[in-house]
C-alpha cells in the first residue's frame, strides 16, 4: 500500500521541514534557555545532581519514546514538524530529535563529572553553540573545518565567559579553545552530545595535570 492509500504523502512532509529552515530564532532561545534552566536549578537553587539526573533520565525516556514514534509513523512525523516548526530542524526528518541528545548529554556529565565541570559543560552547550550557529549563517564567510571562522571565534568567545562561571580563566581558555575546534570538526555527531562532555572532559584533565 503506498504512502498517499495511507492518507500520507511525501511531499507533505518536505513541505513542514521547510517551515523549519533558516535562522530559526525560537530555536536558538529555547536552546539556551534549557541549559541555563539546569545549571541555575544546581547552582543556585540547589537542586541535588542525583535529582537532576533522574529527572532528566525521564524525560529522555518520553523523548526516546516520541522520537520512536515519529520516525515509524510518516504521519505523527508530519505532525511533528507542523506543530514544532519554530523549534525542529530539518536533520530531524530521519534522525533522532536534538533535543534527546541535549537531555542525554545533561544527563551523561552531571552523572559522570564533578559538578562545576558538568555545570560548565552544560552552559556552554546553552550559550556557545547557538551564539555560533546565528553568527556562522549570517556572518561566517570564510570556512573553517566543517563550520566557519567567526562561527567558531564566537563559540569559543562565548565558551570563555560561560565557563568563567565555574572554574579560573586559565583552565576557561584552553578549554574553550578546544571545544570550540571538537565543535568544528566535520563529525557526524550531534553538536548537543559532543559539546558537554567535551567541556567537563577537558576542564577534568586540565584540572588533574594542573
Amino acid at each position: 500500500m503506498s504512502s498517499s492509500e495511507n492518507g500520507y504523502d511525501e511531499p507533505s512532509l518536505s513541505e513542514a521541514i521547510q517551515q523549519t529552515e533558516g535562522l530559526q530564532p525560537w530555536r536558538r532561545v529555547f536552546h539556551a534557555t534549557n541549559g541555563t534552566l539546569v545549571v541555575l536549578a544546581v547552582a543556585v537553587l540547589g537542586l541535588e545532581p542525583g535529582t537532576a539526573v533522574k529527572i532528566l533520565g525521564a524525560a529522555l525516556g518520553l523523548s526516546v519514546i516520541l522520537d520512536l514514534i515519529r520516525l515509524f509513523d510518516p504521519k505523527i512525523n508530519v505532525l511533528f514538524f507542523r506543530a514544532f516548526s519554530s523549534l525542529a530542524s530539518p536533520r530531524e526528518a530521519k534522525k533522532i530529535a536534538s533535543s534527546t541528545w541535549y537531555i542525554l548529554s545533561l544527563l551523561l556529565v552531571l552523572w559522570v563529572f564533578p559538578t562545576p565541570y558538568a555545570l560548565a559543560g552544560i552552559l556552554t552547550l546553552a550559550w556557545a553553540d547557538p551564539s555560533a550557529s546565528v553568527i556562522g549563517q549570517k556572518w561566517g564567510k570564510k570556512p573553517f573545518l566543517a563550520g566557519s571562522v567567526r562561527g567558531t571565534a564566537a563559540f569559543a568567545l562565548v565558551a570563555f565567559l560561560a565557563m568563567l562561571f565555574f572554574v579560573p580563566w586559565w583552565m576557561a581558555v584552553p578549554a574553550a579553545l578546544t571545544t570550540a575546534v571538537v565543535e568544528a570538526a566535520p563529525v557526524d555527531l550531534d553538536d548537543n552530545l559532543v559539546v558537554p562532555p567535551a567541556v567537563a572532559g577537558l576542564l577534568s584533565l586540565i584540572g588533574t595535570l594542573l
